[in-house]
């Protein structure tokens, strides 16, 4: 399905995009962006604490002494855990998960530390994404390097070996979980502020805290024996959805003089149709066209705002076991507009 500015009804725009015509149901979005302080503290209360729960009976089997094989598989729903946090997380970096902005950046910060993400600094990236998602010219910031089968066959012969490296799914989901994780979020972005920069400096202080904490209270072998494996579990299941929520048969990309944001949310984010459970674990993040649309959304509206706009219906839903065949994509073919496998 294919959505053009000429085919929208010309009677609203935006607020703060002048100059933008939106469609009529558009506005209906704005409906969903209430903040819910109940649902809010619910959530977090669901997730945390069944995740320490996981964290005590792992570190139970290493006391004593059961074989690790038991610590790695209940390693595996703490991850599952791990990812919902990422996404509260989120929802505090929109300003969406509360209503009160002091209490968005409060467990903002806090999430950020048990998911090893500067608050501030993450902000900027992504809020960047938003804006800048699915523009050839303005790529680079929160998104998965993407090279056009034009540049592809122009680059060097070593460019071309770099990105295929970059694209291999062993290297971007697995190595890239704990490269983003454990060392890219370590540093600040390029060009942020002082803001930005004090955020990462103050959240890798406070990660440090929390291994001396754990250091004191059941040792560092113990806790990178946890720590480690949840990771990269939740890591790389984080990678994998962010993958195909914009790389997946078709999409959208376009130079920024012909970009259109309706374009970009519609075509060039998937509607990932997941199983009840995993769409529970992942915050109703799959239906990501809503989510580029009104990113004020919280997660737990944005079900419910699906449901009650058809156009938003109307886009065919990528399954889980469609959206393993994504992997194959790499390249972005300009004259098929489409999403290709390597030449």
């Amino acid at each position: 399905m294919v959505f053009r500015e000429s085919d929208m009804t010309k009677s609203n725009t935006k607020r703060g995009s002048p100059g933008r015509i939106w469609p009529d149901w558009y506005l209906v979005l704005a409906t969903f962006r209430n903040s819910d302080s109940r649902k809010a503290t619910w959530q977090l209360i669901n997730t945390i604490v069944p995740y320490c729960g996981l964290w005590y009976l792992m570190i139970r089997s290493i006391q004593l002494g059961y074989s690790y094989a038991l610590t790695l598989i209940l390693a595996l729903p703490a991850a599952a855990f791990m990812v919902r946090l990422f996404i509260l997380f989120h929802d505090c970096v929109h300003g969406s998960f509360f209503r009160q902005k002091g209490i968005n950046t409060f467990f903002g910060y806090f999430l950020g530390v048990l998911v090893f993400t500067p608050f501030e600094d993450w902000r900027f990236a992504h809020l960047r994404h938003h804006v800048t998602y699915a523009n050839l010219d303005a790529r680079g910031f929160g998104d998965i390097w993407t090279m056009t089968l034009t540049e592809y066959e122009k680059v060097s012969k070593k460019k071309r070996l770099q990105y295929r490296f970059y694209r291999n799914p062993g290297v971007m989901i697995g190595l890239g979980a704990l490269f983003m994780f454990l060392l890219r979020n370590r540093l600040p972005t390029r060009w942020v502020k002082r803001k930005e920069r004090m955020s990462v400096l103050f959240t890798n202080l406070l990660i440090v805290g929390m291994i001396l904490v754990a250091d004191r209270f059941i040792g560092w072998r113990t806790y990178l024996l946890i720590q480690f494996p949840v990771l990269c579990f939740a890591g790389a299941a984080g990678i994998w959805l962010f993958y195909v929520q914009h790389q997946f048969p078709g999409g959208y990309w376009a130079r920024k003089s012909e970009w259109e944001p309706l374009r970009a949310a519609m075509e060039g984010c998937s509607f990932y149709k997941l199983p009840t459970v995993l769409r529970w674990f992942s915050g109703n993040i799959g239906y990501h066209h809503v989510h580029h649309l009104s990113p004020r959304i919280p997660n737990y509206h944005l079900k419910k705002c699906y449901d009650a706009v058809p156009t938003l219906q109307a886009k065919p839903p990528l399954t889980f076991w469609e959206s393993l065949s994504c992997i194959r994509l790499k390249i972005w073919d300009v004259k098929q507009q489409k999403m290709v496998a390597f030449p």
